[in-house]
């Protein structure tokens, strides 16, 4: 708490040092400056969202999108390594033991979580994006309607009638090494864009070693005068060694070490990536237009674990169509997604102990199972402006998931093999806006759902659980968008509260064994606010302060497991005040100085909230300069530090470790300590 007091005591004293500088300026001050990127959001109608795009994305590291998406206030990954980040929106998926769940990720308007709810947003380089929209709740529902809400993910675009060839570098502390090479061009027929990307790093921990090559394309072919095709295929190959959680002795002395059994196997998993889309749009008239995409996406995943060795691959199938149109003074749009998927996994010995020091070995198998998961979501929403200021929003999605499970190992009555088909759930939301001169109000009162994992699915014998059941919640939220002072301030604010039923937990019985169950209700209650200020203190020079604060008051309503009862408690795995600030200078000749931070409260670590990790706060710079060397070339150069002041903090958690073999549980993923990086933006307009 004394950090975060002191956190507090520093942006007053930079707001006043602000507003001291604004009582002799405000009077110069005509023009309006820009703030962030004007970005067109994806969310349909009046259904608010955050967006954040190149401003902010260029303040950080480039391998670093987790500090990126944490300016957003609600939002929180905890990032336990580069191919380890569990995202969690107003404290959704903060139960998840590894990876995102309970929300859904769209990439290019093309659906990438799979059957089960899951996703992986480090299948995609992070410069490659141009914007990251952020719809928080389940109030998307043109996007799924799940509790934690959709993160849409927008590649870079071409600019018309032109061709370039940009070369992005960096290096950096722990053998760090990234390149992102794209190839851009655009004429009246024809868009495209290639992008390879290499990535490679030591790793700050023992047994942490990431090694990762993919490439981007992305074209548009324009039809005629009223349509446009468009093909994206994005690829991954990335290796990335596992140092998991430590204790927190180990955590305490020496947060670079590796868990001890994953050392000895040398535990790493890796990962083949593949999307391909195919997508069709046509204008029917001024009035009507619709999108068609079909997708297919591989994932070929190999991971050898101290308990077992995993190997798996998914095919993935689907398709999304959406018209979207105006009927006399009304919007709408409806469509459909329908997603399919084949997951096939087996596990096999690992007989790492038995292979004098050289990591794991395969042995005989243990398992060999299938798959087949579905899920249909029916989309459509209608916006009416009641006046010049006065618009009403009504959604309403439909849900149907089905999985069948084959046991492909075991043989007669051992068999498992069995259907879980969920009955089909239909999700409500209702928003209103009022618009004024300096921004507007906004009112949401929207249903929600999310899919048990597979984890949750089966039991420890591989057995389906036949009573496990979707969670649901009802979300209520008020919030506004306002600019202020000549638009030299953007604050944005929302108040909301979400009663979650059938909470999804996976409780853990072994090393790798976890059962679902539906324990109960949670309530999910907080504010959200975002504010940027823009002050030219000269001709040359602007200064931009930012501060996004959440405060999340969640916790279980009803929650009793066993002869435990733990209603009351605040909710694991979420803190419950986070603020991330900063302040950028900008020079018109180019130069740039970022300086951000972040603050984390401590975390509830136990359901009986025994046990919480420490807070902390983390602070980087990154100074940047951009010209141009000619009429044809422009370079851009940066250096910069992450975690300046070397804190030994936990950039992620495990919630209800349990310990084995005598064991101390673990808790903690270590972040990085101090470290340096540097690189060259070479640009060429051809």
């Amino acid at each position: 708490m004394k950090d975060f007091l002191s956190v507090l005591f520093l942006l007053f004293t930079m707001q006043l040092f602000s507003q001291e500088i604004k009582k002799d300026s405000v009077t110069q001050l005509d023009e309006i400056i820009l703030l962030e990127d004007v970005i067109t959001k994806k969310a349909v109608g009046i259904t608010p969202s955050s967006t954040i795009g190149p401003t902010t994305f260029e303040k950080f590291n480039p391998i670093d999108i987790a500090s990126a998406i944490n300016q957003v206030s609600g939002v929180y990954i905890l990032s336990g390594a580069l191919n380890t980040n569990r995202i969690t929106i107003r404290g959704v998926g903060a139960r998840t033991p590894f990876g995102t769940d309970k929300l859904r990720l769209y990439f290019n308007g093309i659906p990438v979580t799979n059957g089960t709810g899951s996703s992986t947003i480090e299948a995609f380089d992070f410069e490659n994006l141009r914007a990251i929209e952020i719809i928080k709740g389940p109030k998307a529902t043109s996007f799924g309607a799940n509790l934690g809400g959709a993160i849409l993910l927008d590649t870079k675009p071409v600019f018309e009638d032109e061709t370039k060839l940009v070369n992005n570098f960096t290096i950096g502390s722990y053998g760090m090494l990234k390149d992102n090479l794209a190839f851009q061009h655009s004429n009246n027929k024809l868009d495209l864009s290639f992008s390879y990307n290499h990535f490679e790093t030591d790793g700050y921990r023992q047994n942490n070693n990431f090694d990762r090559d993919g490439f981007l394309l992305n074209s548009n072919i324009k039809i005629g005068s009223k349509g446009s095709l468009g093909i994206l295929i994005n690829y991954i190959d990335y290796t990335a060694q596992i140092p998991s959680s430590l204790n927190q002795t180990d955590f305490d002395e020496d947060p670079t070490r590796a868990a001890a059994n994953w050392l000895a196997a040398q535990g790493f998993e890796a990962n083949q990536y593949t999307l391909l889309g195919l997508s069709y749009t046509h204008q029917f008239s001024q009035n009507l237009k619709n999108t068609t995409s079909i997708f297919y996406t591989y994932l070929d995943h190999y991971e050898p674990r101290p308990f077992n060795i995993l190997d798996e691959f998914t095919n993935g199938f689907g398709l999304r169509s959406q018209f979207e149109g105006q009927w006399a003074k009304a919007q709408y749009t409806f469509g459909g997604e329908l997603y399919k998927d084949e997951y096939h996994w087996g596990t096999f010995q690992n007989l790492f102990r038995d292979n004098n020091g050289n990591g794991s070995l395969e042995g005989d198998r243990l398992s060999r199972n299938q798959e087949f998961r579905s899920q249909l979501n029916l989309f459509g929403t209608i916006t009416y402006p009641l006046s010049a200021a006065f618009s009403a929003q009504m959604g309403l999605s439909l849900n149907n998931t089905d999985y069948d499970f084959r046991d492909l190992f075991n043989q007669g009555i051992a068999n498992t093999s069995a259907e879980r088909n969920f009955d089909a759930i239909l999700l409500p939301s209702f928003g209103l806006q009022y618009q004024f001169k300096q921004g507007q109000l906004y009112t949401n009162i929207s249903r929600g759902f999310s899919n048990p994992s597979l984890e949750e699915t089966l039991t420890p014998d591989g057995v389906i659980n036949p009573d496990i059941a979707q969670e649901t919640g009802t979300n209520f939220e008020l919030g506004g968008q306002f600019a202020l002072l000549r638009k030299h301030l953007s604050l944005n604010f929302a108040l909301y509260r979400m009663n979650i039923n059938n909470l999804l937990v996976a409780q853990r019985v072994g090393e790798d064994q976890f059962i679902g169950r539906n324990a109960g209700e949670t309530r999910h209650q907080g504010l959200e606010l975002d504010a940027k200020y823009a002050l030219r203190l000269c001709k040359q020079l602007v200064l931009s302060p930012y501060l996004s604060y959440t405060l999340s008051d969640h916790s279980f309503v009803d929650f009793v497991d066993g002869d435990d009862n733990f209603s009351g408690n605040p909710l694991t795995g979420v803190p419950k005040h986070r603020i991330s600030s900063g302040v950028d200078f900008r020079h018109t000749n180019g130069l740039q100085l970022n300086l951000t931070h972040q603050f984390v409260d401590d975390i509830p670590l136990t359901d009986a909230n025994s046990l919480n990790s420490d807070s902390f706060n983390v602070f980087n710079a990154k100074l940047g300069y951009q010209t141009s060397l000619s009429s044809h070339f422009s370079l851009g150069l940066n250096a910069g530090i992450n975690n300046l002041f070397d804190t030994n903090y936990a950039q992620s958690v495990l919630i209800n470790a349990s310990s084995f073999g005598g064991a101390l549980p673990r808790y903690f993923y270590p972040g990085n300590g101090r470290n340096v990086y540097g690189g060259f933006k070479l640009s060429y307009l051809l």
